[in-house]
């Protein structure tokens, strides 16, 4: 992005100025428009210091960004992860305690680390050019902040669409009243891939640019599945279902073919923590024949719903309880509208035909699917019931001729920013006149979803289908500078960005 250079510049410039205008300011008029909160503004400082506990134990992890080579289970790839495992290696930490996590740059271009989910301290939020500056290439940087809220939360890379390679992990946030409902815990993050195939992301974004929905002149009208050109479609999402053609879907860092297994026993709770980390692809999950016990989204606990299949879009979050049968079984996760699927295999009892995932999956397609956003949040994550102080609307569209994706018809400029202000209830409208669904992603905060069935879940990624619309409260109480996109790695990065910004 060219603007980035400039936009270093400016966040470390921006509180001095603050602070400058109010000096001039002290004793005289108040300045006719409103400042921003800056990253580094005070404010920002103090409302961390108000999050930390005294006695808050400090979780310290070593973050090397890296190139090399990996095995998707018998298909080796050269792309880029943390610490060359992939997933990275999931990290765990108790709610209240301190993060220190120190990320070394060993990759070719600059990175970040965006912490997914989690309602941190904005300097830390790791958005170039609106948080922070890149973390050049050979350099590092120490993110730390308060893990203010337990769930299933994850991190990845911020910058470009790094994020479609393997710069992810899952953060799983524990609250010691947990465990009462279940006796283990089996996290499965989600993926598509394409980094070492022949193609990378950036490639992949540059023939999008150049040729639009043409990916480049590529034929895949034979597809199986495909129409439009080739691209997916799903009845379930509105119509399209992605931009890009992916050779594999990945559960665990593993194709279906070769998918990773735990060993559990008949009768035991397995707490499923399901990540979508997905660029271009969301995703249909059950356990056939196990029904699942939905209890949470995006981290936050719902009124629990039995389901036979939930739908991820991308970097959604579930949590959902499942009793092992006496036979091996797979978690399966449906690539929507490609036909194909990613699975790991928790092995209780006889073993099954290695077939019976593919009878399972066609299966599995054919069952209800749970409505996330029409589930409930829990009363004690209830927001109060309250009119908005703020409300605004954003237009979601797509795509112009050269992969233009925006928000209120404009590309993403990080200095221009729709104002918020500290104590406010803040409504966001999102309108979806595009032909492609979008999961929204707040930074943060997470939002009370006011659905079909009233005030709905608690979240902080929502899918909001073709010609619909849909409403989220939040409370403004983490000041700063916050990204707002959708998490279509490649929508986002072509601009359908914006900045919900607190001003003074």
């Amino acid at each position: 992005m060219s603007h980035l250079s400039r936009r270093s510049f400016l966040i470390l410039s921006t509180s001095a100025a603050v602070a400058g205008l109010a000096a001039c300011t002290s004793n005289a008029a108040a300045p006719s428009s409103p400042v921003r909160v800056a990253p580094n503004s005070p404010l920002v400082a103090a409302a961390e210091r108000d999050r930390r506990k005294a006695g808050a134990r400090t979780t310290s992890v070593r973050l090397d960004a890296t190139v090399g080579e990996v095995d998707l289970g018998g298909v080796q790839v050269t792309t880029w992860t943390y610490g060359g495992e992939l997933p990275g290696k999931e990290v765990r930490i108790q709610r209240g305690d301190v993060l220190r996590a120190h990320l070394t740059n060993n990759l070719p271009q600059p990175t970040t680390i965006h912490w997914h989910g989690l309602a941190l301290r904005n300097d830390m939020d790791g958005v170039p050019g609106l948080t922070q500056p890149e973390v050049p290439a050979g350099a590092n940087f120490t993110y730390e902040f308060t893990v203010p809220d337990a769930g299933t939360h994850w991190f990845h890379s911020h910058v470009g669409v790094q994020l479609d390679r393997g710069l992810y992990a899952p953060i799983i946030v524990e609250d010691p009243a947990d465990g009462a409902d279940y006796d283990t815990e089996l996290v499965v993050v989600l993926d598509d891939w394409l980094d070492g195939t022949g193609r990378t992301p950036d490639t992949v974004l540059a023939d999008l640019i150049k040729n639009g929905m043409n990916m480049g002149g590529m034929d895949h009208g034979g597809m199986p599945g495909m129409d439009h050109g080739g691209m997916p479609q799903s009845t379930l999402l509105g119509g399209d279902a992605g931009d890009v053609i992916y050779p594999h879907i990945l559960a665990n860092g593993r194709i279906a073919s070769a998918p990773r297994s735990v060993t559990a026993k008949p009768g035991q709770r397995i707490r499923l923590r399901l990540v979508n980390a997905a660029a271009d692809t969301a995703f249909r999950v059950g356990v056939p024949g196990v029904p699942m016990r939905v209890t949470h989204t995006d981290g936050f606990p719902v009124q629990p719903r039995e389901a036979d299949t939930v739908l991820l879009g991308m970097g959604e979050r579930v949590d959902a309880v499942i009793t092992v049968p006496d036979d091996t079984v797979p978690v399966l996760a449906l690539a929507e509208g490609r036909d194909s699927y990613a699975q790991v295999i928790i092995r209780s009892g006889r073993e099954s035909n290695p077939a019976a995932s593919d009878s399972a999956a066609k299966q599995l397609e054919q069952l209800p699917v749970l409505a996330i956003n029409d589930l409930k949040a829990t009363e004690e994550v209830t927001l109060a019931d309250r009119a908005p102080d703020v409300t605004h609307t954003l237009v979601l569209d797509g795509p112009g001729a050269k992969y233009d994706w925006t928000i209120n018809g404009k590309p993403y400029n990080p200095d221009d920013g729709l104002p918020i202000r500290d104590g406010q209830r803040v409504r966001v409208r999102f309108e979806n006149k595009s032909s492609m669904f979008h999961p929204m992603h707040i930074h943060g905060h997470t939002f009370q979803i006011l659905g079909r069935n009233g005030r709905g879940p608690r979240k902080d990624t929502a899918i909001v289908l073709p010609g619909e619309a849909l409403e989220v409260d939040f409370d403004a109480n983490n000041p700063g500078q916050w990204l707002t996109h959708c998490h279509n790695a490649y929508h986002g990065e072509s601009s359908m960005m914006t900045v919900l910004s607190y001003v003074q």
